[in-house]
């Protein structure tokens, strides 16, 4: 036979190949959707309709963070960056919701190995259907759990952005998110919430994502912020934000939001929802006017300091709000707002450009939060729950500075070395050209204001 006339044939075979690959991958995919369906068809007698009204609504205040976020974010940025900034929420919602759905959910939620992850029988919603999951929700569709803890999974990735705007290759962007989100959020959901997670084993309370999304994320963003570097001109020149109003709007609706972010963590209508819904108004109330007393006391009542004082409180009473009572919660709010000032102007002695202060914010009052379950928690609000130091428990303080300390070391080192690999294979930062005239023109060639 020819040469040619072999080469041919060995095309053609391996054409052959490809398309019998390609039908193995079709009827994996069928078999997949077809196990999906069979667990939409499954019993759904024990569905409570008021549970599952307060959940469904409650994902949709959580999603309404997402660009409240974007707007807190993007009015603290220079006017060339906005747009690039908002962006940031609305990638991320899109991707990380796909993520979720195709396997986060899965290693965060699925059967456990090893205390570690979740194994990954869930792939692409594979028997996560209308009949609820006793694990985690009885009363529910394990749909609507899911749908809700994908909201947390993506709101945890678009905190992370304040670290490094202004500055980052969007395509980079992408990746990290992605790969953060896989390993780091994922591992530390299923460390603490998910059944057999070995901080959930030792007894880790974190109701609604003190640890999970607030200590991870801003732990990270300091770690990312020190491989990205700091903006060009930073400490040298003026980098005023170009719109305080948006960041006031910002942070109203992530303070609205919160309340579907903290009191959907029940998981039920009924009466730990009402306690976390009102802990996480007087959280988010104390922490505001005690950072606006600070702001007056140094110099003037800041209306941008007092917003942020307001998001941390909220960030800090999170992994409370399920056990602890409204007076405890306004206790956290306030001492949140003290600890996370100074550590933003202790970020900025030491001229470390962690942008929109996601480390002060979210992990020093996340962790604050974490911690003072242990010492505010008691079985009155939440029987489920344990006592904190104040309520005769001698153990749950220790168990939540472990459970902080764990994560914080975990998200760092991961994260770190995950921005190193990116920065030097794909580069994280845009070039000085790109950065000099902004985001929004050299990443998206659009502009946010004519």
């Amino acid at each position: 036979m020819p040469y040619g006339g072999f080469e041919k044939n060995m095309e053609i075979v391996k054409s052959k190949h490809s398309i019998m690959r390609f039908k193995h991958f079709f009827l994996a995919a069928i078999l997949v959707l077809f196990l999906t369906d069979t667990a939409l068809a499954a019993d759904t007698s024990k569905i409570d309709t008021g549970d599952t009204a307060w959940v469904l609504a409650s994902t949709a205040l959580v999603m309404l963070m997402i660009p409240a976020v974007g707007l807190f974010y993007g009015g603290m940025v220079r006017k060339k960056n906005a747009l690039s900034t908002l962006m940031f929420s609305f990638a991320i919602l899109a991707l990380i919701s796909l993520q979720w759905a195709l396997f986060g959910y899965s290693l965060a939620f699925g059967p456990d190995v090893g205390g570690f992850i979740g194994n990954l029988n869930w792939i692409g919603l594979t028997g996560v259907g209308l009949a609820p999951n006793a694990d985690y929700a009885a009363t529910i569709p394990a749909l609507a759990f899911m749908m809700f803890q994908a909201m947390f999974a993506v709101i945890t990735v678009v905190l992370i952005s304040g670290a490094f705007v202004e500055r980052i290759k969007f395509s980079s962007f992408l990746i990290f998110s992605l790969l953060w989100a896989t390993l780091v959020y994922d591992p530390v959901a299923h460390w603490v919430w998910g059944t057999g997670g070995w901080l959930h084993n030792m007894g880790t309370l974190d109701f609604a994502g003190g640890i999970v999304v607030h200590v991870s994320a801003g732990v990270s963003a300091v770690a990312i912020a020190l491989v990205i570097g700091a903006r060009k001109g930073f400490g040298k020149h003026t980098m005023e934000p170009h719109s305080i109003p948006l960041t006031v709007i910002g942070a109203m609706l992530l303070w609205f939001g919160w309340f579907g972010f903290n009191g959907g963590s029940a998981v039920s209508s009924g009466a730990l929802a009402t306690n976390a819904f009102v802990v996480t108004n007087m959280g988010g109330a104390a922490a505001a006017l005690a950072w606006m007393i600070l702001s007056w006391y140094h110099k003037r009542p800041s209306v941008l300091g007092t917003v942020t004082g307001g998001v941390v409180g909220l960030a800090a009473v999170t992994p409370a709000s399920g056990f602890v009572t409204p007076m405890a919660a306004i206790a956290i709010g306030a001492v949140a707002a003290v600890i996370s000032y100074y550590a933003m102007l202790f970020r900025m002695k030491r001229n470390v450009d962690e942008s929109l202060d996601v480390w002060a914010c979210h992990g020093i009052g996340g962790a604050w939060g974490a911690i003072a379950t242990g010492l505010f928690a008691t079985t009155l609000v939440n029987p489920a729950g344990a006592n904190g130091l104040l309520y005769g428990g001698s153990s749950l303080l220790t168990t939540q500075i472990i459970a902080v300390a764990v994560t914080w070391v975990y998200a760092f080192v991961v994260t770190y070395v995950l921005a190193k690999v990116i920065d030097a294979t794909m580069g994280l930062r845009v070039r000085d050209e790109e950065e000099d005239v902004g985001l929004d023109i050299s990443q998206h060639a659009e502009r946010a204001y004519a």
